[in-house]
């Protein structure tokens, strides 16, 4: 349950701020300078160009080790059981996905070699957005032009930032320090 106060809400599941866009000023001005720098977030991360891999593995990218780079897909992203990204803690993961992206329950993306969440981009230009299924864990900020929905019990190390909605399900999410190459 959510109470509101003066132009300040709480919620007993919530650690941090809540914001409104009809709170007083200056949150809608901030809101609105928020959205404005997701938007150009997601047009820079996907109009990266020259990627390391098209198409890789069909973009079911379950049970895989990927390095850092840029990976691009005009199709859905599934993945079912743990992936991998491997790489120093200063590299960077950029996923440019046309489709969908897809995690199925408890699946995993997990972190190797230094590895850093505030390196990790999912771009995601899919219809339907983003389904992170139950007890699934993502690692990384996720830019998508559609509603991202993390499900009962999954988890995010990064940012879920949506054109649209995002819809959360009893969900553990940090944002990763300024340390970890946010």
């Amino acid at each position: 349950s959510e109470m509101c106060i003066r132009d300040r809400s709480y919620s007993p599941q919530v650690t941090g701020k809540i914001y409104a866009a009809n709170y007083a000023s200056p949150t809608p001005a901030n809101l609105t300078t928020a959205v404005s720098n997701m938007e150009a977030a997601y047009t820079d991360a996907a109009g990266r160009s020259l990627p390391n891999a098209t198409e890789l593995y069909s973009g079911n990218l379950s049970g895989q080790t990927l390095a850092p780079g840029l990976y691009k897909w005009g199709t859905d992203v599934l993945i079912t059981t743990n992936v991998t990204l491997a790489g120093p803690a200063d590299a960077v993961w950029i996923f440019q996905i046309a489709g969908d992206l897809i995690m199925g329950s408890g699946a995993q993306v997990l972190l190797s070699g230094g590895a850093q969440a505030g390196t990790i981009f999912w771009q995601v230009g899919g219809g339907t957005g983003v389904e992170i299924g139950t007890t699934a864990h993502v690692e990384g900020t996720i830019l998508a032009a559609k509603a991202i929905h993390l499900r009962t019990g999954a988890s995010l190390n990064g940012r879920a930032l949506s054109q649209t909605a995002v819809t959360l399900d009893k969900n553990a999410l940090v944002i990763p320090s300024a340390s970890g190459g946010d």
